[in-house]
């Protein structure tokens, strides 16, 4: 019972991370498209930058698990932003 929680929150936490990154695509991005935005934002090296702002909505659904006392799924976002953070670094530096 207590993995289950804690996986529901690591998926909404990468689910919220992704609806982010797509989000700041639309609002920054400078291609007709999302996957153009993309293209662009890969070529011009501001991915990284992308997806750490796309980041900023795992804070919402973390405060408002704790606010629900639902520690599980707030553990699983927290482990969720850790894991896009990582990912963040790998592609920055490689």
């Amino acid at each position: 019972m207590k993995n289950k929680e804690l996986i529901i929150g690591l998926v909404i936490g990468l689910l919220a991370s992704i609806i982010g990154l797509i989000a700041t695509l639309i609002i920054f991005g400078k291609g007709n498209s999302i996957t153009d935005s993309l293209d662009i934002a890969i070529n011009n090296g501001v991915l990284t930058k992308l997806v750490s702002m796309g980041a900023i909505l795992n804070l919402g659904a973390f405060f408002l698990f704790l606010k629900r006392k639902q520690d599980l799924r707030a553990r699983g976002v927290l482990i969720a932003t850790i894991v896009v953070a990582l990912i963040t670094i790998i592609i920055r530096f490689v």
